[in-house]
């Protein structure tokens, strides 16, 4: 499955840590990331990242796209909710294009972790006939 992974400055080492953690899930599945995240997952996890451009420089548009055409299986959004709405507008583009296509996207650890065990588990094969 193909899984975007985006995280927020401030949340770009929980992203590290959620992938670090879940790191022999994620090897089985193609991962795509904005430029900053994608680097730091893969200096700590050694997976292979697909790098869009850095969010600010056009990626999370990069990542858009490729939801916008069902490419994309599962979001990973580590969002800093103490910023006043610098990525609020990216935020819901994510989130309109995922209920659109019917793609699983989580905000926060907490839903993070429930859907890789989700994955993991075979809960989201689904997605593979829904394409």
């Amino acid at each position: 499955m193909n899984i975007g992974l985006v995280a927020d400055d401030a949340k770009k080492k929980l992203m590290q840590n959620f992938c670090i953690a879940y790191r022999s899930i994620l090897s089985g599945h193609t991962l795509f990331a904005t430029g900053t995240t994608g680097r730091l997952i893969e200096e700590v996890t050694n997976l292979s990242v697909t790098k869009y451009l850095s969010g600010n420089l056009g990626g999370e548009q990069q990542l858009g796209v490729q939801i916008e055409q069902n490419e994309i299986d599962l979001v990973i959004f580590m969002k800093d909710p103490g910023l006043p709405g610098t990525h609020e507008s990216e935020l819901g583009d994510f989130q309109r294009l995922c209920d659109i296509h019917n793609i699983p996207i989580a905000t926060n650890l907490a839903t993070a972790e429930l859907l890789i065990k989700s994955l993991d588990r075979g809960d989201l094969e689904w997605r593979e006939i829904y394409k």
